[in-house]
């Protein structure tokens, strides 16, 4: 791949660093490396937008958006994408050009896409980012300490049928409820691909957020199970570290993702909740995905999500799943949280020594 140029460190002075890369140390940077078959998922990238398409903003690390400009240097990750209404993509650099693949910053290969979809934003990369020792920098480098896993929070998960099933909305409201009834509630995204939707929407929901970028992951997809557990173990613990009694946990996509049907079918994820709210979009979705969870020999305890939106559609899975259907507004209820939530909760430790 041909160089116009050699990039210099103050070029990612100037650079729009993405939200992927938001705990990365940015006075790190030395210098840059091209050799591009040798890049792997979590390398941080220096790219230059060549091409405007689908993304036409980038979420930057200081949690806003940023119109994207032919000619802006941004700094992002190395990432596989999984998204079934928008992309497939792979982390590898095999061009002159790769493919803007998230928002939040996660660069790669359109490797299929929606029908609906634009053609991605090109970029050209101009270098792997490298640090004080010469070694390509990875967000894997800049995570929180690893914990063993807290048995002493409670745990609630947060699963759907399907992307834009209404995942992040139950979660946050969940999560706003269990503040409003009095406990100290923590928000955290496991699995995913890295954006501050999912964050920014559990913060103004009133619970402080963590997520598996955190934990040095600009996405999930493709990386192994004993992984995401290790990062989810973190996770709570240190939510737990903080002061929550309850954390709230939301997982990517739908039942039959890889990853996600890797958690609830054995793992060390799905042994730990307490409890799981589920997410749909209609009511056929909602009884197929009450189905699927006990085949696992799981369950919910109610069910949230777009179905929600719509009392004929709530009526419907309420009937076939025999379930109790959560809006948002009922999330937030403290009444709500008492009847449904409140006994699923683990006791505190000094009355389970008792």
């Amino acid at each position: 791949m041909n160089q116009i140029f050699h990039p210099t460190p103050a070029m990612c002075t100037f650079a729009k660093w993405a939200f992927t890369t938001r705990r990365v140390t940015r006075t790190d940077v030395r210098g840059f490396s091209t050799n591009y078959s040798a890049a792997k998922a979590g390398d941080l990238i220096l790219c230059e937008i060549a091409e405007i398409g689908h993304h036409k903003k980038i979420q930057l690390a200081e949690r806003r958006v940023s119109t994207g400009y032919p000619g802006d240097h941004v700094v992002l990750c190395l990432g596989d994408r999984y998204a079934p209404d928008q992309f497939l993509a792979s982390a590898v650099i095999d061009d002159d050009l790769i493919d803007l693949v998230a928002g939040g910053g996660v660069a790669g290969r359109v490797d299929a896409a929606h029908l609906q979809m634009d053609d991605p934003t090109r970029l050209r990369p101009l270098g792997l980012l490298t640090g004080p020792r010469g070694q390509v920098m990875n967000v894997a480098d800049y995570s929180l300490p690893a914990r063993p896993a807290n048995e002493h929070v409670t745990v609630i998960g947060v699963f759907g049928a399907s992307m834009n099933s209404g995942k992040t909305t139950a979660a946050s409201s969940l999560a706003h409820g269990l503040g409003r009834a009095g406990y100290v509630v923590a928000g955290v995204k496991a699995t995913g691909t890295g954006a501050f939707g999912d964050f920014n929407s559990f913060e103004d929901g009133g619970a402080p957020a963590l997520d598996f970028t955190d934990v040095g992951m600009a996405t999930t997809f493709r990386m192994p199970l004993e992984r995401i557990e290790a990062g989810f173990d973190t996770l709570v613990a240190t939510a737990a570290e903080r002061g929550a009694q309850v954390v709230v946990v939301e997982i990517a996509d739908g039942v039959f993702q890889q990853e996600t049907r890797a958690i609830l079918t054995s793992s060390r994820i799905r042994d730990r909740l307490d409890g799981i709210l589920f997410a749909a979009p209609d009511a056929l979705s909602a009884l197929g995905g009450e189905k699927v969870l006990n085949m696992m020999n799981l369950g919910s305890f109610a069910i949230s999500g777009m179905v929600s939106c719509s009392p004929l559609a709530a009526a419907e899975a309420a009937e076939v799943t025999g379930l109790p259907i959560l809006s948002r507004e009922d999330l937030w209820s403290p009444e709500t949280i008492a009847t449904h939530v409140a006994p699923l909760m683990r006791l505190p430790q000094e009355d389970v020594a008792a």
